[in-house]
């Protein structure tokens, strides 16, 4: 009996170690979206491992419902403690008071430093002074291109002047006797344009960013630019004229290709062997001095307002953002690490094709950080499909683009109004 009491009172103090153990446990909650989703899972084990008294409950979202969900939780007050957000959402979810400024962190920390990370990129988390995210990964639009082409056109390398990028484009042309293009520029995509104009340092918005400013010499100077390619039949109109555009690179259809880190991988896998040695990337060509600037794209790492949990969220972040496990999320995704050291990595440093990036990476002006701006791009997308495909003056089209945009900013325009009274 005595023997049967001692097992007894040994199995009660272990469940009540066991419930004690269980108590410390915190849990944090991270909304990550897309395929980013899915492969965070494999490196939040490693985080657990190294934080044994944490717990994070990862949810994976569709990048079509993401935006929607999270408003969706801001109204309800449920939403995470942590979240992936696209760059160009920053400002948006700034302005509903959603996200904690991360200041006080950043300045204890000895890990994330603004150092660490690309400067434009880190740009596009400052917001009225305040960092609100840090750069989880980068994306990064550049040169993608046939180096076979250019070499029989007198091209050594790729164009590094906006002059030599038509001068390319008009000899491909006249040596294919105007079957084959010397760029692709998709018409249903806003960054071509958006790119002439920061390069051509237009500011695309005035007045605290309530009004559209297209009427810019500037920004006139880029439209004009981009739309020579289409009227010279340096370019194809629409997608319909290309359809696979991995074909049509692989045929020479396409000699040029403004596009993202994505394609490396997929320029990889379906370009055919005797193309592999053909092709190359490339930062933009610039107006000015080369290289010229392209977007910083990519996602970022935010903590919420609402979060109880806030300084192990951090932790989280800070995990995240080690240039080893930046080169270790590369590996699962192919996405771009935001941390510069990451790229020291042999995997990214002697990688032919990662080159480009890293020098494009620090060339970088981002767009107008305003919560309309998805709206604008869109819009953007409407009027250059236009100028494509029609002879209406550049002036016409451009001063009905801006009132549209104008419309689309009146509330913009009637809050900082207000504020500023």
């Amino acid at each position: 009996m005595k023997c049967l009491f001692i097992f007894i009172l040994g199995l009660s103090f272990i469940f009540l170690s066991c419930a004690k153990k269980q108590t410390n446990i915190k849990t944090i909650t991270f909304w990550s979206f897309g395929a980013e989703g899915e492969n965070v899972q494999r490196l939040i084990k490693k985080f657990e491992d190294e934080n044994p008294n944490i717990k994070v409950k990862v949810q994976q979202i569709p990048w079509t419902a993401a935006h929607e969900k999270l408003l969706t939780a801001f109204a309800g007050n449920s939403l995470p403690d942590v979240c992936q957000l696209g760059n160009t959402w920053i400002p948006e979810f700034t302005l509903i008071n959603s996200l904690q400024p991360l200041d006080e962190f950043i300045n204890k920390s000895n890990i994330v430093k603004p150092n660490n990370f690309f400067a434009g990129v880190w740009e596009m988390n400052t917001y009225n002074s305040n960092i609100m995210g840090i750069p989880w990964y980068v994306d990064v639009r550049l040169l993608f291109y046939r180096t076979d082409i250019l070499e029989s056109i007198g091209y050594d390398k790729a164009p590094q002047t906006w002059d030599e990028l038509l001068k390319a484009c008009e000899l491909i042309k006249q040596r294919s006797n105007g079957e084959k293009y010397g760029i692709f520029l998709p018409t249903n995509e806003w960054q071509p344009i958006v790119l002439f104009a920061l390069e051509s340092r237009a500011t695309i918005l005035k007045d605290n960013e309530c009004y559209a400013f297209f009427d810019d010499e500037k920004f006139i100077s880029a439209f004009e630019f981009l739309r020579e390619f289409y009227r010279k039949g340096y370019s194809p109109t629409s997608w319909i004229e290309v359809q696979n555009i991995y074909q049509g690179f692989a045929e020479g259809y396409i000699a040029m290709y403004i596009t993202g880190p994505w394609n490396v991988g997929e320029f990889r896998k379906r370009l055919p062997d005797s193309i592999q040695n053909k092709w190359m990337t490339a930062p933009l060509p610039g107006k000015f001095s080369f290289p010229g600037v392209s977007l910083p794209g990519g996602s970022s790492l935010v903590i919420f307002k609402t979060s109880k949990n806030k300084e192990i969220a951090w932790k989280l972040i800070e995990f995240l953002t080690r240039p080893e496990i930046q080169v270790e999320f590369y590996k699962l995704t192919g996405d771009l690490p935001s941390n510069i050291y990451a790229w020291q990595d042999s995997l990214l440093k002697y990688d032919k094709h990662m080159n480009a990036f890293f020098i494009q990476l620090q060339n970088l002006r981002p767009t107008p950080k305003v919560a309309e701006w998805e709206q604008i791009a869109m819009k953007l997308i409407e009027f250059v499909e236009l100028a494509a495909v029609t002879d209406i003056p550049t002036i016409k089209i451009l001063n009905s683009l801006e009132k549209e945009v104008n419309r689309i900013l009146e509330k913009r325009q009637w809050i900082v109004k207000h504020i500023a009274n």
